[in-house]
């Protein structure tokens, strides 16, 4: 009970302080007295939670699925922490000011460090952020996540979302009761854009450290870093600073309401394994990856997405069993080029072309459910 006091007391002052508010001073112990009657309005919280909203702002929902962003340290001076340790309500009602942005409401969908983020879960996510934008009450939408893999969840929704309304992804790298603590800045940022009509209609976003992604560019650079997501193809989308915003040329590739794929009728996901590549690689592993019921893999290839001769020959006999094979690189920047250093024609391979491995494998899952075929699933990693 004294540790839950203590990182509330923190994640209050941190947040608060951050932002510029005062934080909030400890109450002086009184004498415990009967709790009084409650009046008929303190008997309906909804009700005047709703007569606080202001009618002309936007309605944004937050989506908590836990992560760093909702994290506690055990103690101020360790590094080590809990993720997921504060529910989506702590969150808003720390942030001062975010409720002048629009008329926010929350939801826990999941409360876990987003190195457990799984499959049953983004389907979950999807098909909630789907039923939520269909209604006229829904404006838009942030979904706060932890910032492992938050690029393959904002990518996989870019590609289901079935609405042009805002859907912003955002995350932090240092948990609420850090000492400089980036998750208030970044939440407030995150609300500002989607409530900005001119989110609409540009795919699903990623908000942090004061910068606008595209999911399907953004990738997680650095290991601990405030400053790790970046689009090393394309560069952002805009610019975000105490909430206001400066835009850049639009997404030119389909997402959401222009994706041919849809997850109201999915209950799984196929599976697709990702392979490393190296020296002296041995074709083991994707030999036992397809044993053990990959229908697709992804290689992290050397350079231009190449391997082993030994493994090219493997994937090449997995390809003419029915088993999807992509080519991506385990470098951080460059194209993987199609008929390049591989003949994908020949071998029945697909070319990620500017996808990471991580990318290529959410969007290779989409494809095996709509087809198997190579050539068709090169003509969705050309077109998404």
């Amino acid at each position: 009970m004294k540790t839950k006091r203590w990182m509330t007391g923190v994640l209050a002052a941190g947040l608060l302080g951050l932002l510029g508010a005062a934080a909030p001073q400890p109450a002086a112990k009184t004498e415990e007295k009967p709790p009084a009657e409650k009046t008929e309005a303190q008997a309906k919280p909804e009700a005047k939670q709703e007569a606080k909203q202001e009618k002309n702002l936007p309605r944004i929902k937050i989506l908590a699925t836990g992560g760093t962003i909702a994290g506690a340290q055990a103690s101020a001076t360790e590094y080590g922490y809990k993720s997921g340790a504060f529910k989506v309500e702590d969150l808003i009602s720390a942030v001062p000011n975010m409720d002048k942005l629009a008329n926010l409401t929350g939801e826990q969908v999941a409360d876990i460090g987003s190195q457990d983020m799984n499959d049953k879960i983004w389907l979950k996510l999807a098909k909630r952020v789907n039923e939520l934008l269909k209604s006229n009450e829904v404006d838009g939408i942030v979904i706060t996540h932890g910032t492992d893999t938050m690029e393959e969840t904002a990518y996989f929704l870019n590609l289901v979302v079935k609405s042009d309304k805002p859907v912003v992804l955002v995350g932090s790298m240092r948990p609420a009761t850090a000492v400089g603590a980036d998750g208030p800045a970044n939440l407030y940022n995150a609300v500002a854009v989607a409530a900005d009509p001119k989110a609409k209609k540009r795919g699903v976003l990623v908000v942090i450290n004061d910068e606008i992604h595209q999911a399907r560019n953004v990738e997680k650079m650095n290991t601990t870093n405030v400053q790790t997501f970046a689009s090393p193809e394309r560069g952002a989308q805009g610019l975000v600073n105490t909430g206001k915003i400066a835009w850049f040329q639009p997404m030119d590739k389909k997402n959401t309401v222009t994706s041919e794929f849809a997850v109201d009728n999915l209950a799984t996901l196929p599976r697709v394994d990702i392979i490393y590549a190296h020296a002296n690689m041995s074709p083991d592993l994707i030999d036992a990856a397809a044993k053990n019921g990959a229908k697709g893999l992804v290689i992290a290839g050397v350079g231009d997405g190449n391997m082993t001769k030994e493994s090219l020959a493997e994937l090449e006999k997995l390809a003419n069993q029915g088993v999807l094979v992509v080519r991506s690189s385990r470098l951080a920047t460059g194209m993987v080029l199609r008929n390049n250093e591989v003949d994908d024609d020949k071998e029945g391979f697909v070319a990620s072309g500017e996808f990471n491995p991580a990318k290529s494998r959410v969007l290779a899952q989409l494809a095996l459910t709509k087809t198997h075929d190579p050539k068709r699933v090169q003509q969705m990693f050309n077109t998404y």
